[in-house]
């Protein structure tokens, strides 16, 4: 059996935890008209769930206007992500790292190569006009998160188009993974040009902006209804329970929560960059629910021992030992949490 210890954040099963930053869902909690959905569901629970997911398809496709012909609804992102390896068998995928591992992980399933492209630090670990170079006719197929995880940083529109464009004219499927765009802006995200380009496969998830990462119910857009027949036959029958549907209905209905989460982020991010800049942390800009820093005291073992848990990003490729993320929280946690670092006796 592999073993995925450590690979991921919210490993809350193997340590104990009071409080859980390794993990970036919304801190303001699943909305009541999800708690609520959940609770009606139950009722359901004696009949199998609707294989074509067709009310949640409308649901979503008013939610996000597009046509729901265009969308795909999976166990969380990480079952999608692997249909759509299994769907185009890529010979040569391009990752730029760090970023998730689990492109790397959907990728390794099938017989091909893993091509790094390695973003450096006084970029930022940002993508920018150097990486077109490495956007050959070998490529099949390239994975690129916006923002980037473990970053938090966005790429532009115009970046993107331009991106798309090249990977277009080369043959390749571009998977662009916006799992946490609602807590950067909208005005960010690729969806409303998703009819503009056949090689994009847009992938985001209920599940970190609504709070509700144990229903696993991710979604993804795509034009090319080729492509996305291919992906769908990849997914298993009843993939959907009926928890995991009402849940993305009633989610369908919080635009204003997404709005005001939005603002909440903002506000506490900031909050958190300005108290670990004052103590000494490099922290590195970005507009996401998460924040990675480098400090050269190691922050992960010291927290843990007060049941406070962060990401540690040394096994993330391109990053090492000091690198970590936070999640960034409600008020009174990051509280406790620049409190808690404040204490830390680092005279060991």
């Amino acid at each position: 059996m592999i073993r995925m210890r450590g690979l991921h954040g919210g490993d809350v099963y193997r340590n104990h935890v009071n409080m859980d930053f390794s993990v970036n869902v919304n801190p303001l909690g699943i909305p009541e008209a999800v708690k609520t959905a959940f609770i009606e569901a139950a009722a359901r629970c004696g009949q199998y769930p609707d294989m074509e997911a067709a009310k949640l398809k409308r649901a979503a496709a008013v939610m996000l206007s597009v046509q729901k012909e265009q969308l795909l609804f999976g166990n969380g992102a990480s079952e999608l992500f692997m249909a759509i390896i299994h769907a185009i068998r890529p010979k040569k995928t391009l990752l730029p790292v760090p970023s998730f591992y689990g492109y790397e992980h959907a990728a390794g399933a099938v017989q091909g190569e893993l091509v790094y492209y390695t973003l450096e630090e006084k970029d930022l670990f940002c993508l920018n006009e150097a990486f077109f170079s490495a956007l050959t006719e070998e490529t099949d197929l390239l994975f690129v998160a916006n923002p980037n995880n473990p970053v938090g940083n966005l790429l532009c529109r115009e970046y993107l188009r331009k991106l798309l464009c090249r990977c277009r004219d080369k043959g390749i499927y571009v998977v662009l993974d916006e799992c946490f765009i609602e807590f950067c802006g909208l005005e960010y995200s690729m969806l409303p040009e998703i009819g503009e380009y056949d090689n994009l496969i847009l992938v985001r998830a209920f599940t970190k902006i609504f709070a509700i990462p144990g229903v696993r119910l991710g979604y993804l857009a795509c034009s090319n209804q080729a492509l996305l027949e291919r992906i769908e036959r990849q997914l298993p029958e009843w993939n959907l329970s009926v928890f995991a549907q009402a849940a993305g209905c009633a989610c369908a209905g919080e635009l204003e929560y997404i709005k005001v989460t939005k603002s909440y982020i903002k506000e506490q991010r900031k909050f958190l960059e300005d108290a670990l800049g004052h103590m000494g942390f490099r922290v590195f800009p970005g507009t996401a629910n998460y924040i990675m820093l480098y400090s050269e005291r190691l922050l992960y073992d010291s927290l843990l021992e007060q049941g406070i848990l962060i990401r540690d990003c040394r096994n993330f490729r391109g990053l090492s030992a000091g690198y970590c993320r936070i999640a960034v929280k409600s008020r009174l946690e990051n509280e406790i949490l620049i409190k808690a670092i404040g204490e830390l006796d680092w005279t060991e």
